[in-house]
């Protein structure tokens, strides 16, 4: 237990230090990254003033260092997922070895496939209703800290969704579950796929909650 311990705490050093790296980094080009999660909202076009506003003196350093901290997950991800996979690795079957690190390369690409889907396809129609929701009896001014919070959110819960495939090839290789049981409860994920919609979608707009559970209908489908 206590080389289990010991190896563990030496991946999470080495991912907190990967992870630190590539943040502090980020944060020099915050302004950029910050423009560059707005470009959805087509420049704010219908906002007074074309701009988000912040209302705390921290809120917006606050927001920097968040989006600085997203994109620095999301460049040290690879070497996290490697560190991850070395540490299960030893106590897994070669064949189940095999499949752990040729899928290693594939979840990389379908997070990234999934937090593009998320910042092209379904965030700019979510804005544009949450903008004209209401827009006759309010000003819809937007504090930048909670459109980060909403797009962050969005393109890290809509890269993990993309991972279904991936997992339930995985968990089939090494005989967790069949496609037959998949087959079975199909109607389950659909519902399933409904709910996260829901609850990934930052509107109550029926529509954008398709869009979100179309997609992981289809990939749960991939997946079998």
């Amino acid at each position: 237990i206590r080389e289990h311990l010991l190896e563990l705490r030496k991946r999470l050093f080495y991912s907190s230090l990967a992870v630190i790296i590539t943040t502090a980094i980020a944060f020099v080009f915050h302004e950029q990254i910050l423009i560059m999660l707005m470009k959805p909202a087509q420049g704010f076009t219908n906002v007074p003033g074309e701009k988000p506003i912040f209302t705390d003196l921290t809120e917006f350093i606050s927001t920097a260092m968040k989006a600085s901290l997203l994109v620095g997950i999301f460049a040290s991800f690879p070497f996290i997922l490697y560190q991850m996979v070395a540490f299960v690795a030893p106590g897994l079957k070669p064949a189940e070895k095999k499949y752990l690190y040729a899928l290693l390369p594939v979840t990389l690409i379908v997070f990234l496939v999934g937090a593009i889907f998320g910042y092209l396809v379904l965030f700019p129609p979510a804005i544009a209703f949450l903008l004209s929701f209401g827009a006759d009896v309010a000003t819809p001014y937007i504090r930048i800290g909670n459109y980060a919070n909403i797009m962050i959110s969005l393109i890290f819960w809509m890269g993990l969704v993309f991972e279904t495939p991936v997992v339930l090839f995985f968990l089939t290789k090494i005989g967790i579950i069949s496609p037959s049981f998949l087959t079975k409860n199909r109607r389950w994920a659909v519902v399933i796929a409904f709910i996260m919609g829901a609850l990934i979608t930052p509107t109550f707009d029926p529509v954008n909650q398709t869009i979100v559970a179309l997609p992981i209908i289809v990939l749960y489908e991939l997946g079998i």
